[in-house]
């Protein structure tokens, strides 16, 4: 019985912990990695990278970096506001495309 019992705790455990990790954030169907990075004396600007990006899955991918841009945003803004340089209203031709990543690129405005 002892056993059966720290046996489900271990396992409770386990699945709380498997449960609290980010594994990306889900678009059409596909869950994307982002990441977004600005330097520490100028928050405003930023990059954002979102990887894997296939010719069918460039729309989720342009969302998933319209959403890590505004997550950057309103976590040092506290706004969701971007003047985007590179972003989701990019032709897709002029798009920073590196073999699976996209990268977007915006200014948070106040």
């Amino acid at each position: 019985m002892r056993t059966i019992l720290l046996l489900g705790v271990v396992a409770m455990a386990l699945s709380t912990a498997a449960c609290s990790r980010n594994k990306g954030t889900a678009f059409d169907g596909v869950i994307y990695k982002t990441k977004s990075q600005s330097a520490r004396s100028n928050r405003k600007d930023f990059t954002a990278t979102v990887q894997p990006v296939t010719a069918q899955s460039l729309t989720g991918a342009l969302a998933a970096g319209r959403h890590e841009g505004i997550k950057h945003c309103l976590n040092y803004y506290g706004t969701s506001d971007i003047a985007w340089t590179v972003g989701p209203d990019t032709p897709p031709e002029q798009l920073r495309l590196n073999g699976t990543t996209l990268t977007v690129a915006g200014s948070c405005v106040e």
